[in-house]
Protein backbone atom coordinates (compact mmCIF):
# COMPACT_ATOMS: atom_id res chain seq x y z
CA UNK A 1 0.00 0.00 0.00
CA UNK A 2 2.84 2.42 0.83
CA UNK A 3 4.51 1.76 -2.53
CA UNK A 4 1.21 2.33 -4.37
CA UNK A 5 0.66 5.67 -2.64
CA UNK A 6 4.23 6.80 -3.29
CA UNK A 7 3.82 5.97 -6.97
CA UNK A 8 0.53 7.85 -7.09
CA UNK A 9 2.07 10.92 -5.48
CA UNK A 10 5.00 10.79 -7.89
CA UNK A 11 2.68 10.58 -10.90
CA UNK A 12 0.60 13.50 -9.64
CA UNK A 13 3.72 15.60 -9.04
CA UNK A 14 5.03 14.84 -12.54
CA UNK A 15 1.70 15.81 -14.09
CA UNK A 16 1.55 19.11 -12.23
CA UNK A 17 5.20 19.94 -12.94
CA UNK A 18 5.05 18.91 -16.59
CA UNK A 19 2.02 20.94 -17.65
CA UNK A 20 2.12 24.48 -19.06
CA UNK A 21 -1.51 25.17 -18.20
CA UNK A 22 -3.66 24.30 -15.19
CA UNK A 23 -5.11 20.78 -15.25
CA UNK A 24 -8.59 20.13 -13.97
CA UNK A 25 -9.53 17.24 -11.70
CA UNK A 26 -11.18 15.58 -14.67
CA UNK A 27 -7.96 15.76 -16.70
CA UNK A 28 -5.83 14.51 -13.83
CA UNK A 29 -8.17 11.59 -13.24
CA UNK A 30 -7.84 10.59 -16.88
CA UNK A 31 -4.02 10.81 -16.77
CA UNK A 32 -3.20 8.83 -13.60
CA UNK A 33 -4.01 5.13 -13.50
CA UNK A 34 -4.73 5.01 -9.76
CA UNK A 35 -7.33 7.76 -10.14
CA UNK A 36 -8.96 5.99 -13.08
CA UNK A 37 -9.37 2.92 -10.89
CA UNK A 38 -11.18 4.87 -8.17
CA UNK A 39 -14.64 3.43 -7.66
CA UNK A 40 -16.63 6.67 -7.92
CA UNK A 41 -16.24 10.44 -7.94
CA UNK A 42 -16.43 10.70 -4.16
CA UNK A 43 -13.57 8.22 -3.68
CA UNK A 44 -11.49 10.01 -6.31
CA UNK A 45 -12.09 13.42 -4.76
CA UNK A 46 -11.03 12.21 -1.29
CA UNK A 47 -7.93 10.54 -2.73
CA UNK A 48 -6.98 13.59 -4.79
CA UNK A 49 -7.41 16.06 -1.92
CA UNK A 50 -5.27 13.88 0.39
CA UNK A 51 -2.57 13.54 -2.26
CA UNK A 52 -2.56 17.27 -2.96
CA UNK A 53 -2.19 18.05 0.76
CA UNK A 54 0.60 15.46 1.10
CA UNK A 55 2.55 17.01 -1.80
CA UNK A 56 2.21 20.46 -0.30
CA UNK A 57 3.38 19.08 3.04
CA UNK A 58 6.46 17.72 1.24
CA UNK A 59 7.20 21.21 -0.08
CA UNK A 60 5.69 21.21 -3.59
CA UNK A 61 4.13 24.58 -4.43
CA UNK A 62 0.77 23.81 -6.12
CA UNK A 63 -1.22 26.68 -7.54
CA UNK A 64 -4.99 26.69 -7.86
CA UNK A 65 -6.26 28.60 -10.92
CA UNK A 66 -9.80 29.18 -12.15
CA UNK A 67 -10.26 29.35 -15.95
CA UNK A 68 -12.74 31.41 -17.93
CA UNK A 69 -15.36 28.67 -17.70
CA UNK A 70 -15.16 28.69 -13.89
CA UNK A 71 -13.43 25.30 -13.74
CA UNK A 72 -10.65 24.94 -11.17
CA UNK A 73 -7.27 23.79 -12.40
CA UNK A 74 -3.96 22.89 -10.73
CA UNK A 75 -0.31 23.23 -11.69
CA UNK A 76 3.15 23.37 -10.09
CA UNK A 77 5.34 25.93 -11.85
CA UNK A 78 8.97 24.85 -12.21
CA UNK A 79 10.34 28.26 -11.28
CA UNK A 80 8.38 28.14 -8.01
CA UNK A 81 9.67 24.65 -7.18
CA UNK A 82 13.34 25.08 -8.09
CA UNK A 83 15.95 25.64 -5.40
CA UNK A 84 18.76 28.13 -6.03
CA UNK A 85 22.16 26.64 -6.98
CA UNK A 86 24.20 25.23 -4.10
CA UNK A 87 27.39 27.25 -3.73
CA UNK A 88 29.75 26.07 -1.00
CA UNK A 89 33.49 26.42 -0.71
CA UNK A 90 35.78 23.61 0.49
CA UNK A 91 35.69 24.71 4.14
CA UNK A 92 31.89 24.87 4.22
CA UNK A 93 31.67 21.46 2.55
CA UNK A 94 34.09 20.04 5.13
CA UNK A 95 31.96 21.46 7.96
CA UNK A 96 28.83 19.81 6.55
CA UNK A 97 30.66 16.50 6.12
CA UNK A 98 31.81 16.66 9.73
CA UNK A 99 28.28 17.46 10.90
CA UNK A 100 26.92 14.43 9.03
CA UNK A 101 29.50 12.16 10.69
CA UNK A 102 28.51 13.45 14.12
CA UNK A 103 25.07 11.89 13.78
CA UNK A 104 26.16 8.41 12.69
CA UNK A 105 25.24 6.86 16.05
CA UNK A 106 21.88 8.65 16.27
CA UNK A 107 18.47 8.11 14.71
CA UNK A 108 19.27 11.02 12.36
CA UNK A 109 22.10 9.13 10.68
CA UNK A 110 20.04 8.21 7.60
CA UNK A 111 18.66 11.73 7.17
CA UNK A 112 22.12 13.29 7.58
CA UNK A 113 23.71 10.95 5.02
CA UNK A 114 20.86 11.45 2.56
CA UNK A 115 21.08 15.23 2.83
CA UNK A 116 24.82 15.11 2.23
CA UNK A 117 24.36 12.97 -0.89
CA UNK A 118 21.78 15.40 -2.28
CA UNK A 119 24.10 18.36 -1.73
CA UNK A 120 26.96 16.57 -3.46
CA UNK A 121 24.68 15.71 -6.37
CA UNK A 122 23.81 19.39 -6.58
CA UNK A 123 27.44 20.39 -7.00
CA UNK A 124 28.81 20.64 -3.47
CA UNK A 125 32.55 19.93 -3.50
CA UNK A 126 33.57 16.74 -1.72
CA UNK A 127 36.16 17.76 0.84
CA UNK A 128 39.14 15.50 1.45
CA UNK A 129 39.08 13.74 4.82
CA UNK A 130 42.60 13.14 6.16
CA UNK A 131 41.22 10.47 8.53
CA UNK A 132 39.27 8.56 5.88
CA UNK A 133 40.01 4.83 6.09
CA UNK A 134 41.89 5.23 9.37
CA UNK A 135 40.83 4.39 12.88
CA UNK A 136 41.20 7.70 14.64
CA UNK A 137 41.38 7.77 18.41
CA UNK A 138 39.13 10.85 18.43
CA UNK A 139 36.00 10.91 16.27
CA UNK A 140 33.10 13.35 16.34
CA UNK A 141 30.06 11.68 17.88
CA UNK A 142 26.91 12.89 19.63
CA UNK A 143 25.53 10.07 21.79
CA UNK A 144 21.73 9.86 21.84
CA UNK A 145 20.58 7.14 24.22
CA UNK A 146 17.48 8.79 25.69
CA UNK A 147 14.15 7.62 24.28
CA UNK A 148 12.81 11.15 24.78
CA UNK A 149 15.20 12.66 22.22
CA UNK A 150 13.30 11.88 19.01
CA UNK A 151 9.78 12.92 20.13
CA UNK A 152 11.19 16.11 21.67
CA UNK A 153 13.18 16.89 18.52
CA UNK A 154 10.00 16.54 16.43
CA UNK A 155 8.02 18.62 18.92
CA UNK A 156 10.62 21.42 18.74
CA UNK A 157 10.47 21.31 14.95
CA UNK A 158 6.68 21.28 14.74
CA UNK A 159 6.12 23.65 17.67
CA UNK A 160 3.90 21.20 19.58
CA UNK A 161 3.50 21.28 23.39
CA UNK A 162 4.44 18.09 25.23
CA UNK A 163 3.75 16.41 28.56
CA UNK A 164 6.24 14.15 30.33
CA UNK A 165 7.17 12.91 33.80
CA UNK A 166 10.35 14.49 35.13
CA UNK A 167 12.41 13.53 38.17
CA UNK A 168 14.48 16.33 39.64
CA UNK A 169 17.83 15.44 41.17
CA UNK A 170 16.50 16.08 44.67
CA UNK A 171 13.04 14.52 44.26
CA UNK A 172 12.08 11.02 45.32
CA UNK A 173 9.42 10.66 42.61
CA UNK A 174 8.87 12.16 39.13
CA UNK A 175 6.14 14.70 38.50
CA UNK A 176 4.23 15.64 35.36
CA UNK A 177 5.46 18.69 33.44
CA UNK A 178 3.64 20.57 30.66
CA UNK A 179 6.25 22.15 28.40
CA UNK A 180 6.36 24.15 25.18
CA UNK A 181 9.71 22.90 23.79
CA UNK A 182 12.09 25.40 22.18
CA UNK A 183 15.45 23.75 21.55
CA UNK A 184 17.64 20.73 22.32
CA UNK A 185 21.35 20.97 22.97
CA UNK A 186 24.12 18.62 24.01
CA UNK A 187 26.42 19.88 26.76
CA UNK A 188 29.25 17.80 28.23
CA UNK A 189 27.79 14.49 27.06
CA UNK A 190 24.22 15.15 28.23
CA UNK A 191 21.17 16.35 26.28
CA UNK A 192 19.05 19.20 27.61
CA UNK A 193 15.69 20.63 26.55
CA UNK A 194 14.88 24.31 26.93
CA UNK A 195 11.26 25.40 26.88
CA UNK A 196 8.39 27.17 28.59
CA UNK A 197 7.02 25.36 31.63
CA UNK A 198 3.28 26.09 31.66
CA UNK A 199 2.74 25.10 35.30
CA UNK A 200 5.50 27.39 36.53
CA UNK A 201 4.95 30.13 33.97
CA UNK A 202 8.64 30.49 33.18
CA UNK A 203 11.52 29.19 31.09
CA UNK A 204 13.01 25.91 32.28
CA UNK A 205 15.79 23.54 31.19
CA UNK A 206 15.33 19.77 31.52
CA UNK A 207 17.95 17.04 31.37
CA UNK A 208 16.67 14.27 29.08
CA UNK A 209 18.10 11.46 31.20
CA UNK A 210 15.72 12.50 34.00
CA UNK A 211 12.60 12.19 31.83
CA UNK A 212 10.74 9.00 32.70
CA UNK A 213 8.11 7.25 30.61
CA UNK A 214 6.85 8.45 27.24
CA UNK A 215 6.80 12.00 25.90
CA UNK A 216 3.21 12.79 24.90
CA UNK A 217 2.50 15.57 22.41
CA UNK A 218 -0.51 17.89 22.51
CA UNK A 219 -2.36 19.59 19.67
CA UNK A 220 -2.70 22.97 21.41
CA UNK A 221 -0.79 26.05 20.31
CA UNK A 222 2.06 27.73 22.18
CA UNK A 223 1.05 30.28 24.81
CA UNK A 224 4.48 31.89 25.22
CA UNK A 225 6.64 33.58 22.61
CA UNK A 226 9.64 31.56 21.45
CA UNK A 227 12.84 33.61 21.90
CA UNK A 228 15.05 34.27 18.88
CA UNK A 229 18.07 32.81 20.70
CA UNK A 230 17.75 29.99 23.23
CA UNK A 231 20.86 29.83 25.42
CA UNK A 232 20.58 26.25 26.64
CA UNK A 233 24.28 25.75 27.24
CA UNK A 234 24.72 29.04 29.11
CA UNK A 235 21.69 28.31 31.28
CA UNK A 236 22.91 24.84 32.22
CA UNK A 237 26.39 26.16 32.94
CA UNK A 238 24.88 28.80 35.19
CA UNK A 239 22.80 26.23 37.06
CA UNK A 240 25.91 24.09 37.47
CA UNK A 241 27.63 26.97 39.24
CA UNK A 242 30.10 27.69 36.45
CA UNK A 243 29.17 31.37 36.42
CA UNK A 244 29.83 31.64 40.14
CA UNK A 245 30.78 35.03 41.55
CA UNK A 246 31.11 34.03 45.22
CA UNK A 247 32.68 31.29 47.33
CA UNK A 248 31.11 28.83 49.73
CA UNK A 249 32.74 27.09 52.68
CA UNK A 250 31.77 23.45 53.24
CA UNK A 251 32.93 20.56 55.38
CA UNK A 252 33.42 17.33 53.45
CA UNK A 253 33.93 13.87 54.87
CA UNK A 254 37.45 12.58 54.20
CA UNK A 255 37.62 10.22 51.25
CA UNK A 256 34.27 11.40 49.82
CA UNK A 257 33.01 13.97 47.30
CA UNK A 258 35.80 13.86 44.75
CA UNK A 259 33.84 15.99 42.21
CA UNK A 260 33.61 18.70 44.86
CA UNK A 261 37.31 18.43 45.58
CA UNK A 262 38.05 18.90 41.88
CA UNK A 263 36.06 22.18 41.95
CA UNK A 264 37.62 23.47 45.16
CA UNK A 265 39.78 26.59 45.11
CA UNK A 266 41.22 25.78 48.55
CA UNK A 267 41.32 22.64 50.71
CA UNK A 268 42.21 22.40 54.40
CA UNK A 269 42.54 18.82 55.45
CA UNK A 270 41.25 17.92 58.88
CA UNK A 271 44.15 17.99 61.28
CA UNK A 272 42.29 17.09 64.45
CA UNK A 273 41.43 13.59 63.30
CA UNK A 274 37.67 14.14 63.11
CA UNK A 275 37.57 12.81 59.52
CA UNK A 276 36.38 16.07 57.89
CA UNK A 277 38.07 18.50 55.50
CA UNK A 278 37.16 22.14 54.78
CA UNK A 279 36.76 23.25 51.16
CA UNK A 280 36.18 26.58 49.47
CA UNK A 281 34.20 26.09 46.24
CA UNK A 282 32.67 28.51 43.70
CA UNK A 283 29.11 29.45 44.65
CA UNK A 284 26.65 29.94 41.81
CA UNK A 285 23.04 29.10 40.99
CA UNK A 286 22.34 25.39 41.43
CA UNK A 287 25.07 24.66 43.96
CA UNK A 288 22.49 23.76 46.63
CA UNK A 289 21.00 21.03 44.40
CA UNK A 290 24.46 19.64 43.71
CA UNK A 291 25.48 19.56 47.38
CA UNK A 292 22.31 17.68 48.34
CA UNK A 293 23.39 14.82 46.06
CA UNK A 294 26.29 14.08 48.45
CA UNK A 295 23.92 13.57 51.40
CA UNK A 296 25.51 13.22 54.85
CA UNK A 297 29.04 13.60 53.48
CA UNK A 298 28.63 17.41 53.17
CA UNK A 299 27.91 20.10 55.75
CA UNK A 300 27.53 23.72 54.61
CA UNK A 301 29.31 26.22 56.82
CA UNK A 302 28.43 29.34 54.83
CA UNK A 303 27.04 31.50 53.48
CA UNK A 304 23.80 31.32 55.42
CA UNK A 305 21.51 31.48 52.38
CA UNK A 306 23.20 28.47 50.79
CA UNK A 307 22.96 26.52 54.05
CA UNK A 308 19.24 27.35 54.29
CA UNK A 309 18.61 26.23 50.70
CA UNK A 310 20.38 22.91 51.28
CA UNK A 311 18.41 22.29 54.50
CA UNK A 312 15.12 23.05 52.70
CA UNK A 313 15.94 20.59 49.92
CA UNK A 314 16.90 17.85 52.38
CA UNK A 315 13.65 18.35 54.29
CA UNK A 316 11.67 18.16 51.04
CA UNK A 317 13.32 14.85 50.13
CA UNK A 318 12.84 13.45 53.64
CA UNK A 319 9.14 14.36 53.61
CA UNK A 320 8.48 12.92 50.13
Amino acid sequence: MAIAKAERLMNLALCLLGTRRPLSKRELRGSIEAYMEAGNDESFNRMFERDKDDLRELGLVIETVENLDGETGYLARRDSNRLPPVSLDAEEAAALGLAAKVWQQARLAGAASGALQKLRAGGMPEAEDPYEGQHSAIEPRIPVHEAAFEPLMLACRDRRPVVFDYRKSTAARPEARQVEPWALECWRGHWYLAGYDRDRGAERVFRLSRITGKVRSRAAKYTAEVPDVVTVRETVASWAGESADRSALIRLRAGAGYPLRAKATAVREGGDGDGWDELEIPYGHGLDAWLVEFGPDVVVVGPADLRADVVDRLRAVAGA
